[in-house]
C-alpha cells in the first residue's frame, strides 16, 4: 500500500468523522427545542421502578428473597432503551416529511454517516438516561454487590442494547412514516419485549405458555447478563439465561446487522 493511498484513506476517514459529529451535533442541539423527547425516556423507567419496587415491592418475592428493587433494577434500565424506540422513529420520519433528508442526499456526504451520526447522538441521550434512571435506582435501594470493573462492564452491555434500540427507531421510521403508526407499533414493541421478559418476573412465576417467549426474549439475555455483572438476584433456568452472555451478543449483534441493513436500503430510495 503506497503513502499516498494511505494518506487518501486517512483523509476520507478524518472527513467521515467530521460528518458524523456534526450530525450528531444537531441531533443533540434538537434536545434544547424539544426537551420533553428527554422527559419521556426517563420517565417511563423510573414510574415502573417506583410502581414495582417501591409501591408494590413488599408484596411481591423475588428470587431467593431477595431485594425486589435489586431484582428488576436491571429490567427497569432495559426500558430507557425501550422507551426510545419510538421519539428516535418519529424524529427519522419527521426528517422525512421536511426534506430534510433529501437535502442531506443532495451534499457531497458519506449517506452512512448521516445515519451513523443520528443513531450516536440518540446514544448520547439514551446515556444521560441512564445516568438519570441509576441515580433514581439508587435512591429506592437498588445497590451493586462487585467489583467497579464489573459495574461499569454491566452498563456498557446497557449502553450497547440502547444502542440497537436506536436503529430498531431508526428503521421504523423509515419503513413507516406514518407518526401514528409509528407511536403505536413503538408503544407495543416497548410493552411486549420489556413485560414478556425476565426484566420484572422470575420465569417460574409465569404461566407456561408464555414462560419460553420470556426466557428466550433477547431483552431476558441482556437483563440477565447485567444482573450477573452487578451481582443482582435472579432465577436462572433454560438454555438462554445460563448462557446469557452468548444469547446476549448474538441477538445484539443480530439487531444491530438486521436494523443497520434495512436502514441503510430504505435510506438511498426513500422518498416522502
Amino acid at each position: 500500500m503506497t503513502t499516498e493511498v494511505v494518506r487518501v484513506r486517512e483523509r476520507a476517514l478524518a472527513s467521515a468523522m467530521i460528518e458524523i459529529e456534526t450530525v450528531a451535533g444537531r441531533r443533540l442541539r434538537r434536545l434544547r427545542r424539544a426537551p420533553g423527547r428527554m422527559v419521556g425516556i426517563i420517565m417511563n423507567p423510573i414510574i415502573v421502578l417506583v410502581a414495582f419496587g417501591y409501591l408494590l415491592g413488599g408484596s411481591v418475592v423475588a428470587p431467593g428473597n431477595t431485594d425486589y428493587t435489586e431484582y428488576i433494577f436491571a429490567g427497569g434500565l432495559m426500558q430507557v432503551g425501550l422507551a426510545g424506540i419510538t421519539p428516535t422513529a418519529v424524529a427519522v420520519a419527521l426528517d422525512l416529511r421536511s426534506g430534510l433528508v433529501d437535502r442531506m442526499r443532495s451534499l457531497p456526504i458519506s449517506r452512512a454517516t448521516v445515519l451513523i451520526g443520528n443513531s450516536l447522538g440518540d446514544l448520547v441521550m439514551g446515556v444521560l438516561g441512564i445516568a438519570v434512571v441509576t441515580l433514581a435506582g439508587l435512591i429506592l435501594g437498588w445497590r451493586p454487590h462487585t467489583d467497579p470493573l464489573s459495574v461499569l462492564a454491566g452498563f456498557g452491555v446497557a449502553a450497547v442494547f440502547i444502542y440497537a434500540m436506536v436503529w430498531v427507531g431508526i428503521m421504523l421510521g423509515l419503513l413507516w412514516r406514518n407518526l401514528e403508526t409509528i407511536e403505536s407499533v413503538g408503544g407495543l414493541i416497548a410493552v411486549l419485549f420489556s413485560f414478556l421478559s425476565t426484566g420484572f418476573i422470575s420465569p417460574d412465576k409465569m404461566p407456561a405458555l408464555v414462560r419460553p417467549v420470556a426466557e428466550w426474549n433477547p431483552v431476558s439475555a441482556v437483563v440477565t447478563a447485567v444482573r450477573e455483572l452487578w451481582g443482582n438476584p435472579q432465577n436462572v433456568s433454560g438454555f438462554a439465561a445460563t448462557h446469557s452472555a452468548l444469547v446476549c451478543v448474538v441477538s445484539l449483534a443480530a439487531v444491530l446487522l438486521i436494523t443497520g441493513v434495512i436502514s441503510m436500503r430504505r435510506y438511498r430510495t426513500s422518498q416522502y
